[in-house]
């Protein structure tokens, strides 16, 4: 016979607390398997760094490698940033390697054979370089030919030009001016002993800024009811990224300071993560991307879109050119070889469909980032460049496995 009384609730009281710890679990947990390429991807960065760190033995963060680290993947990161809108777009470029190898061809016949002040010959290049292109770009947005093919053609036709214009030999050095936009760093009137006190503030309040914003961007969006992460999971995911920063600023400033390619690299990333998330043309490019008769209904000029897309992708590969030349300090026929595959790679592996209409600045720049650690660990280890490829291969292909395992989810 119970004996339990009507005013008694200390029977009931329990359930309300666990159901509340138990719906914020359930609740994290949703978003997690919701986001899980972003959160794998951060994860999967960290854990690769972890992995090389203690297999270098301590090697890979030292800041002399950490600046090289930044340096080796400077133009890669610049190209995949086009290369993502192309992709999100719904299209391929294959060129970006050969058009970049002959951009930093033609800086250096201006610069080194005809003297060419660099200003005007970085500008000339840049043109050059929206010029391929828009050329390119003519033909997949105007007559329908498959990126793939012309972007192939593209390939053939800038390595043989690099060669010709080059006429087979390598030509260099470049003016001092123009290699600082490679290998020069930041100037610091304040340095100390061993630490470079402008790069450190720089680094930190970049930290900050970061933060700050992120945290009050977190903050409207939960002020106007829109879908946000979950508190906890966006602090975490935020102060890692702050400490990162700052870390990695602490160890570049005990070195030389942070790389002027660095402050490209950023000023790029900054501009294109804020075109693709909050302006009309961004969302135009992933409706784009997401159905093409259905943009094209809804009154966005596809084609137009798609030819803007190729040219700024030209851009960035003769931006890219012009960093790889100056940081080699000559110009070379191979020059470009193979860097296509390290474009696609770092987006596919930071999150773009090869269907088109997904991925995300944030991802492209981490996949970057993955194959560069990659590159640069297997290196220092003394992994030979044959199983080098191997792995990277295997990397690729388990990266466009479970994009399509998620979309038939």
């Amino acid at each position: 016979m119970s004996t339990e009384m009507p005013g008694d609730v200390s029977s009931q009281a329990p359930a309300i607390v666990p159901e509340s710890k138990t719906a914020t679990r359930n609740g994290h947990a949703q978003f997690l398997k919701n986001n899980l390429r972003e959160y794998g991807l951060l994860i999967s960065l960290v854990v690769i760094m972890v992995f090389f760190q203690v297999m270098t033995d301590g090697a890979l963060f030292q800041p002399l490698n950490l600046t090289n680290l930044i340096l080796q993947n400077s133009y890669i990161i610049v190209m995949a940033l086009g290369m993502l809108l192309v992709i999100v777009a719904g299209h391929i470029d294959l060129s970006v390697g050969s058009v970049s190898g002959f951009i930093g061809a033609l800086a250096a016949v201006l610069m080194v054979e005809y003297h060419v002040n660099f200003v005007v010959a970085a500008l000339l290049c840049l043109f050059a370089g929206g010029v391929i292109g828009a050329a390119q770009g003519y033909w997949v947005a105007y007559h329908k030919v498959p990126s793939f093919i012309v972007t192939l053609a593209g390939m053939l036709v800038f390595k043989g030009l690099a060669l010709a214009v080059l006429q087979g030999s390598s030509v260099g050095p470049f003016p001092p001016e123009f290699q600082l936009l490679s290998t020069g760093f930041i100037p610091d009137p304040f340095a100390g002993e061993g630490l470079r006190i402008t790069s450190l503030v720089l680094g930190l309040a970049l930290a900050v800024v970061l933060f700050i914003t992120k945290l009050r961007g977190h903050a409207n969006r939960a002020k106007h009811g829109m879908d946000n992460e979950p508190y906890a999971l966006f602090i975490m995911k935020i102060f890692a990224f702050s400490a990162m920063i700052a870390i990695f600023s602490y160890r570049l400033a005990s070195y030389r300071g942070l790389p002027n390619v660095l402050i490209v690299m950023l000023l790029l990333i900054v501009f294109y993560d804020f075109v693709t998330l909050k302006t009309t043309l961004g969302r135009r490019i992933y409706a784009l991307g997401g159905n093409e008769k259905a943009a094209r209904l809804s009154g966005i000029n596809t084609q137009r879109l798609t030819f803007l897309t190729f040219i700024n992708m030209g851009v960035l590969a003769a931006q890219a050119g012009l960093i790889f030349a100056a940081r080699l300090n000559t110009a070379t026929p191979k020059a470009g070889a193979g860097f296509e595959l390290d474009v696609i790679a770092a987006c596919f592996i930071g999150g773009a469909s090869a269907s088109g209409g997904v991925g995300r600045v944030l991802g492209a720049v981490i996949g970057a980032f993955i194959m560069g650690v990659m590159n640069n660990g297997m290196s220092i280890m003394g992994i030979g460049i044959d199983y080098q490829q191997v792995i990277k291969g295997l990397v690729l292909l388990a990266a466009v496995c479970l994009d399509v395992y998620n979309k038939k989810k």
